[in-house]
């Protein structure tokens, strides 16, 4: 065998026997070797689907979904501070039900002030009570007057974000009317309810803070007008 001929053979047999090469069909070029084994594609990595922001939670460690965005409230009705005249004392919830405002005062002619939906016409009322109990992410269990009349609600329904009820609920004396939040903030401004005033779910949580057991509350009745002096465009 060619002395050049002999080296090659060496060669492509060392080659093979290391996994790397092969030699092509003997009708092709005896010369030309292809590699054995393609270099291995990268590893695929699995990336997991976006999950969103961190899951909120309710009292109780119970995840909860983000509330419904059904609508928002008209922009008059956003929270603000206000020049406000009464002679309650600071510290005192003014509910006035004829212009759809709920007023927290803060003494010294002002007051917070923010937007809420009322009675419904029939299912109005005023008079003053005091703030017995709060709560966070209330359950709701609607009044037997009220199942009489919407029979087809549910007989209990667990606190959360789809609840009606909102994320607080502050309870008047031992009546059956609370100032709650809302899952349906388009309400705002509005006669839709069966006595109980409700507020978007920023706003309730706002006056939860601010107000305790034993907080006087005021509730104009319908014809009522507790004048408002201006808004304060700083607020």
């Amino acid at each position: 065998m060619p002395r050049s001929i002999s080296a090659l053979s060496t060669t492509v047999a060392a080659l093979a026997l290391a996994g790397a090469v092969v030699a092509t069909p003997a009708a092709a070029n005896p010369f030309f070797v292809l590699p054995l084994f393609a270099p291995p594609a990268p590893a695929a990595v699995a990336v997991p689907p976006d999950a969103g922001p961190a899951p909120a939670f309710a009292p109780g460690g119970t995840a909860i979904e983000p509330e419904p965005q059904r609508g928002a409230a008209p922009s008059r009705f956003a929270r603000r501070t206000v020049d406000y005249t009464t002679d309650a004392p600071a510290g005192t919830v003014i509910v006035d039900t004829p212009n759809t405002y709920l007023y927290f005062v803060l003494g010294n002619g002002r007051a917070v002030r923010y937007g809420i939906g009322v009675g419904r016409e029939g299912f109005a009322w005023s008079g003053t009570q005091a703030i017995s109990r709060k709560a966070e992410w209330p359950d709701w269990t609607p009044p037997t007057e009220m199942l009489r009349r919407q029979p087809y609600l549910p007989r209990f329904m667990a606190g959360g974000p789809h609840n009606p009820m909102g994320a607080r609920a502050l309870y008047l004396g031992d009546t059956v009317y609370r100032i709650h939040g809302t899952n349906a903030p388009e309400t705002i401004g509005r006669r839709v309810s069966s006595g109980c005033i409700r507020m978007v779910n920023d706003d309730v949580i706002d006056l939860y803070r601010r107000v305790g057991v034993g907080t006087r509350v005021i509730v104009l009745p319908i014809r009522a007008h507790h004048a408002e002096r201006r808004p304060d465009a700083r607020g």
